[in-house]
C-alpha cells in the first residue's frame, strides 16, 4: 500500500479540475490542450488551458487524467498552481513543486509529476504554435528503454533537472528500467556519464559502495518483508499495467517461488518475465543469490 499524504489523497478523491474546457469563441480568450503519456504505458494526461489572449493570461484549466492516485493528484496540483499566473510564469512550474504542493509523492510515483510538468509545456507550446523546444530532442535518437518508449535524451534531462544518481530514481521519475529491467545497466552508464559532463558526483545508492553491490544484514523477517514490498511496489504495478500480476508463493533460502498470474501466466515470454523483470530486480533491490522461480497453483476437486 502506497504512503499517500492526506493532500494526495484529498485531491484523488475529490479533484475539482477534472473535465475539458470547450473553446465557446469568446472573444479574446483561447483553448489550449496538451497531451503526454499514453494509456498503453499505464498513465495519460491531457491539460487544457483558457487563455487570455491580451495578456498571456491562464484564467482557468482543466484535465483529463488517466492513471493512478499520484497522476490525478498530480493533475490537480498542476492546474492549482498554475491558475492566475502568466504562460512564461507557468513555464516555471517543476515537477518538484508540484509533488511539494502535494506534501510528497511516494518515490515511485515521481514519474506522475513529471508527466504533469510536461502536459503543461506541451499545451503552452502548442498555443503559441512553435515546436516544444526544451524537449524537443526527447522523441529524437535510439530508444533506451523499449518496454516505454524513453529515448537517451529524454532519460539525460530528466537526471540533470532532477539531481538523479541511480537507475532506480530514473524507473522513478520516468519509468524507463520498469518493464523487462534489460535497460538498467545502460541507465546506470548515461548517469555516469550525465554527472561526469557537469562535474558532480555520482551519488551511492543505498546498497553499492564503491561500485559493487553489497547486500544489506537482514533479519529473515525483513528479507522476507523486503521481498514483498518490491514485488507489490515495483514489480507488479507493470505486470498489471500489462494485463498479467504475480504473487509470492513460497521462500526457501535464496529460492523465491513465485505464481504468475493474467496474461503472465499465458505469454509466450514469460520466462524472461520471470527472469528479466521479476529475478532481476528483486536481486538489485534485495540480495544478488537469489533466483527465482514459476509454480502452477494448486488445483483442488
Amino acid at each position: 500500500m502506497w504512503d499517500y499524504t492526506d493532500k494526495v489523497l484529498e485531491f484523488f478523491y475529490n479533484p475539482k479540475n477534472q473535465g475539458v474546457l470547450e473553446d465557446t469563441g469568446e472573444q479574446g480568450i483561447k483553448i489550449a490542450t496538451g497531451e503526454v503519456g499514453s494509456i498503453a504505458c499505464g498513465d495519460a494526461l491531457r491539460l487544457h488551458l483558457k487563455i487570455e489572449v491580451d495578456n498571456d493570461k491562464i484564467l482557468d484549466a482543466r484535465f483529463q487524467t488517466f492513471g493512478c492516485t499520484s497522476a490525478i493528484a498530480s493533475s490537480e496540483a498542476l492546474v492549482e498552481l498554475i491558475k492566475g499566473l502568466s504562460l512564461d510564469e507557468a513555464l516555471k512550474v517543476s515537477n518538484k513543486q508540484i509533488a511539494d504542493y502535494l506534501g510528497g509523492l511516494p518515490e515511485a510515483k515521481m514519474h506522475c509529476s513529471v508527466m504533469g510538468q510536461e502536459a503543461l509545456e506541451a499545451a503552452i507550446y502548442n498555443y503559441r504554435g512553435i515546436p516544444l523546444a526544451t524537449h524537443k530532442d526527447d522523441d529524437e535518437g535510439a530508444l533506451v528503454c523499449t518496454c516505454f518508449g524513453i529515448s537517451e535524451a529524454k532519460i539525460r534531462r530528466v537526471i540533470r533537472e532532477n539531481h538523479l544518481v541511480t537507475a532506480e530514481e530514473v524507473t522513478n521519475y520516468v519509468k524507463a528500467g520498469g518493464g523487462c529491467g534489460s535497460c538498467l545497466a545502460t541507465i546506470d552508464d548515461i548517469i555516469t556519464s550525465v554527472h561526469k559532463e557537469s562535474t558532480v558526483p555520482v551519488g551511492v545508492s543505498l546498497n553499492q559502495t564503491n561500485g559493487k553491490q553489497t547486500e544489506k544484514l537482514l533479519t529473515p523477517v525483513q528479507r522476507i518483508a523486503l521481498i514483498q514490498k518490491v514485488l507489490d511496489e515495483e514489480i507488479r504495478p507493470v505486470l498489471i499495467a500489462d494485463g498479467g500480476d504475480v504473487e509470492l508463493y513460497d521462500i526457501e533460502g535464496d529460492q523465491i517461488k513465485v505464481l504468475l498470474q493474467g496474461a503472465c501466466g499465458s505469454c509466450s515470454s514469460s520466462m524472461a518475465t520471470l527472469k528479466i523483470a521479476i529475478e532481476a530486480r528483486l536481486r538489485d533491490r534485495v540480495s544478488p543469490n537469489l533466483v527465482v522461480e514459476a509454480v502452477q497453483p494448486l488445483v483442488t476437486h
